[in-house]
């Protein structure tokens, strides 16, 4: 008999201790909620700005070369926003204009949230990036898949002019 007894303190005991703990991680669960709610409500109430860029889609430039004075070349990735596991690459082209380096072309590498945002914008993400400083400028592009998956074959590009073409 003074086994069940022990069975049933100790049991009693557990069931205590786990209630207080599941009640300390609510606690601090809805404490933390209301102070990133509070943080989050101030600072759109500071800045409209802040608001407009919460809905924009999350960005990350991976990769950017400069030829000579004539074109500078970026990748960037770009999270979907209806999943936010997949994401889109834009390889944009600046021309130097009036001393400042404007957009002459854009087009998406790949398909649109056709790759993965994690890899893309993890290390070792950009597994080649090529160009060349002569008219037309080849370009190619190859990029982490996964990382058990490895790299994408390679996309081709030719700059002519500020416009981008398949290579």
């Amino acid at each position: 008999m003074s086994l069940t007894r022990t069975r049933d303190h100790t049991s009693s005991r557990t069931r205590t201790r786990r209630g207080v703990a599941a009640a300390a991680t609510l606690l601090m669960a809805a404490a933390l909620g209301a102070a990133g709610a509070g943080s989050s409500n101030a600072e759109t109430a500071k800045s409209p700005k802040t608001a407009k860029s919460a809905a924009a889609p999350q960005s990350r430039q991976i990769a950017s070369s400069v030829l000579g004075t004539d074109y500078k070349l970026t990748l960037t990735a770009l999270r979907s926003t209806e999943d936010q596991y997949a994401a889109s690459v834009r390889l944009q082209v600046f021309q130097q204009r009036d001393g400042a380096w404007k957009e002459s072309d854009r087009v998406t590498v790949g398909d649109v949230d056709g790759w993965f945002w994690y890899p893309l914008t993890g290390k070792g993400a950009v597994c080649a990036f090529s160009t060349a400083s002569t008219e037309p400028a080849p370009l190619s592009v190859s990029l982490l898949v996964t990382p058990s998956i490895g790299c994408s074959d390679p996309v081709r590009y030719v700059v002519k002019q500020g416009k981008v073409f398949a290579g």
